[in-house]
């Protein structure tokens, strides 16, 4: 038997994927092995979620908390580029 890799691990990052815990896109897994986003081109690092299939990101807006202690964020649609840090 050889020993190989998930297809998951090494070809491309999800779809859709989100830094909150409480989120059905979370993938604490995959956010410890570094995804970083290119949204139009430019490099992003306030990424909260992003949607590659429906092109658009979650950024989170400084430090702002919303009613229920969550960061604020505003939704901006375009071309998303993740890749693999690592």
């Amino acid at each position: 038997m050889t020993d190989d890799t998930s297809p998951a691990q090494t070809e491309t990052p999800p779809d859709r994927l989100s830094v909150d815990p409480s989120s059905p896109y979370h993938n604490g897994d995959l956010l410890q092995r570094g995804i970083g986003i290119r949204f139009k081109g430019v490099e992003k690092t306030n990424v909260e979620e992003y949607c590659v299939s429906e092109g658009w990101v979650r950024l989170a807006v400084g430090k702002t908390l919303d009613r229920h202690g969550k960061q604020m964020t505003v939704k901006l649609q375009g071309p998303v580029e993740p890749y693999f840090e690592s």
